[in-house]
């Protein structure tokens, strides 16, 4: 026996919408920002609020060129309204989450009825890399939200009601998502495949297609303008080179050079493949029945099934083509899939093999957890060095995580007895067992050391309370949880030019000013005997030296550069 959505009443499907969404909410405030990334956009965002300057993101006293604000935007936005970091830095990420949830439900509903909503919904749900994007402070899951809300726009105005009003909203989702992460744009390639269909098919264009294309175009620059203009504007009315430089970095090099001459995150071909065979499961589990059958479809010519996946293989070969690559990369095809999926899931699981497959991947799932939870309680301490070297973990974090993990494994298992004859409810409860354990129990607990609180707690006590303190080869975190005003040297600057202006703040008071810096970058001109160990986090060890520890009459050479690893 399986179980399949058809018979479920309205009340059972709220408590499967609110399981849902608890587990999203599950742990929102009980963690810190967390390398990667996670800090860096904080950081911008905390000066945003500071200093009123929204328009140009900085990371300490540098211009932070990488990525474009709007998600910065509204993490400051969101502390605004909230007054608390710790909740504000991932609120944008759990409302892009269920923005798209709903976008790919109420498409789904279009599409193909309201059973097919339930399906697209928690289908999507259920894939790891949904929710684990959804619980993270990067700009990944925000831009999946506007991409698919340029996808259920531009997918409702080609198959089912040609708005120009729909059309606007589609490009302006993209414009936007656009100004968020260079590939925003992404969904227009759904015209691509529509062009097919109608060159198959014999579709006729929506009509006033003057009208349209206007309408295409103007939402377009709308959403790009909503950061473009602007920036351009003060840009180009400004003689400030490092304003033209954060431009040309942002236009160009963040964009162009970094899809077609990547220089960092380079992989092979096929690395897409292990992404989905990992973080799209169990989805991809499926695949050697779902694509067969969308194969079927798409030799009919079905438009609906044209431009969901003909959409994502788009996607799909321009991602592949960059030679750099990112598992995040190809997220945005998640929803449209779990939308392409949907109608043909009640039928899937009326299958033995499929009910098998499911069944299989839950237990594994579980037994993983708990055999990792049962390693961590009786290892032997040594075989636990690697695991807690460099992270600001002790045994006492070991423990908690054990105990979260053997806690999932058993509330997991006792749900797969209780709803065995009930394969669909059984993966839902436990993936959202898994995720309220993921964000009330094992991040918490991860958090003091891989924020760095715990390494800036002890520098704060190493030091007197009225002690300057200045940061060399810092990162984000470091700055982020710092317990006073720091001054730094800036971020990117050679080690040179960094250390030569260390020298000269440090001998303005010796007495009371204290530097924190990499171990590796301790430079020439300091008493390694006078400079304090402060510990290991984000596998770097840190070091104070106090001011009274540079060597009298000593110069950084010009040519001198620090030789360390990158993070």
């Amino acid at each position: 026996m399986y179980y399949s959505f058809r018979n479920t009443s309205a009340g059972r499907m709220r408590w499967l919408i609110f399981l849902v969404i608890a587990s999203l909410l599950a742990g929102l405030g009980l963690r810190e920002p967390m390398p990667a990334d996670e800090p860096r956009f904080v950081l911008a965002a905390k000066t945003m609020v500071e200093t009123g300057q929204w328009l140009f993101p900085y990371r300490g006293i540098e211009l932070y060129a990488e990525k474009p604000p709007t998600f910065m935007w509204l993490q400051a936005a969101s502390y605004l309204l909230v007054r608390s970091w710790n909740v504000a830095f991932l609120l944008p990420s759990l409302l892009a989450a269920l923005l798209t949830l709903w976008l790919s439900g109420d498409l789904a509903r279009r599409l193909w009825g309201k059973r097919a909503a339930a399906y697209a919904v928690l289908g999507l749900f259920v894939c790891l890399q949904f929710v684990l994007q959804a619980k993270r402070a990067q700009i990944d899951m925000v831009l999946v939200g506007m991409t698919t809300l340029s996808l259920w726009a531009l997918t409702r105005y080609l198959l089912e009601k040609p708005s120009p009003w729909l059309l606007m909203l589609g490009t302006f989702a993209a414009g936007l998502g656009t100004v968020t992460k260079g590939v925003g744009f992404l969904p227009v390639l759904v015209f691509i495949p529509w062009l097919w269909v109608r060159w198959k098919s014999h579709y006729a264009l929506p009509p006033h297609r003057a009208v349209h294309i206007a309408a295409g175009l103007t939402g377009f620059l709308l959403g790009v303008g909503v950061w473009l203009a602007p920036m351009l504007t003060t840009v180009l009315m400004s003689s400030d080179s490092t304003l033209h430089a954060y431009a040309r970095e942002m236009l160009f090099k963040q964009t162009g050079t970094r899809y077609a001459n990547a220089w960092h995150h380079v992989k092979p071909a096929w690395y897409y493949l292990q992404s989905m065979l990992t973080l799209w499961l169990p989805g991809i589990l499926l695949a050697p029945w779902l694509l067969p059958a969308w194969w079927r479809r798409l030799r009919r010519v079905d438009p609906r099934y044209a431009l969901l996946l003909g959409w994502a293989l788009l996607v799909l070969v321009f991602f592949t083509a960059s030679p750099g690559k990112r598992e995040v990369y190809i997220f945005p095809m998640l929803p449209a899939l779990a939308v392409a999926a949907s109608p043909l899931l009640a039928g899937l699981l009326g299958r033995r093999a499929v009910r098998a497959v499911v069944w299989s991947y839950l237990a594994v799932l579980v037994s993983v957890a708990g055999m990792l939870a049962l390693w961590l309680m009786f290892a032997p301490p040594e075989r636990l060095q690697g695991l807690v070297e460099g992270r600001s973990m002790d045994m006492a974090t070991v423990a908690r995580l054990s105990w979260w993990l053997l806690g999932f494994s058993l509330m997991a298992l006792i749900v797969m007895i209780a709803l065995r004859r009930r394969v669909a409810l059984a993966l839902i409860a436990v993936t959202a067992a898994l995720w309220t354990v993921y964000g009330v129990g094992l991040m918490p607990a991860l958090s003091p050391g891989s924020s760095a609180k715990v390494l800036m707690d002890r520098v704060g006590q190493s030091i007197d309370l009225d002690a300057e303190l200045a940061m060399l080869g810092w990162r984000e975190q470091h700055l982020l949880q710092a317990d006073r005003p720091v001054t730094e040297f800036g971020f990117k600057r050679p080690w040179v030019e960094q250390w030569q202006q260390a020298h000269a703040w440090l001998l303005q008071a010796p007495e009371r000013r204290w530097l924190f810096l990499r171990k590796e970058a301790i430079g020439p001109c300091l008493d390694p005997a006078r400079v304090i160990d402060i510990g290991a986090s984000n596998r770097r060890d840190w070091i104070l030296a106090p001011g009274t520890a540079w060597l009298p009459g000593c110069e950084v050479p010009a040519t001198w550069s620090a030789d360390v690893s990158e993070d």
